[in-house]
């Protein structure tokens, strides 16, 4: 019994180590930092149609740099998610210009730093 516990442990920890390369990107843990903030931020009254929008624009970012990453991003298909991710880090920096709310500012510095990466990233 404790052999085939002592294997269902092993392979958790082959689970846990192995990682998804977009993983290992400053520009993808950026992203879910942005991502995880915006979730939480409270919209002002009547702008919830800019928060759906927003959180749309924020997953999209997240789940395009990865799957670039994973697809490739010397190839035409990564380097197409990453130009997505790229608009969509745009169209949530422009939510956050409209929406006016606290710790708006810092986000979008944020967002511009993922922009400036995403560009290099698609030359």
């Amino acid at each position: 019994m404790e052999k085939s516990n002592g294997g269902a442990q092993q392979q958790q920890q082959q689970q846990q180590q192995h990682a998804f390369g977009f993983e290992r990107y400053d520009v993808y843990r950026l992203a879910v930092e942005v991502n995880r903030w915006f979730a939480s931020v409270k919209m002002p009254h009547g702008r919830s149609h800019l928060r759906d929008q927003g959180m749309r624009a924020a997953d999209s970012v997240v789940c395009n740099i990865a799957e670039g990453i994973a697809k490739g991003r010397r190839g035409r298909a990564g380097r197409n998610s990453l130009c997505i991710a790229l608009g969509e880090a745009g169209e949530l920096c422009a939510v956050l210009d409209c929406a006016g709310v606290p710790g708006g500012l810092e986000a979008q510095r944020r967002l511009r730093r993922i922009g400036a990466m995403l560009s290099k990233m698609t030359r």
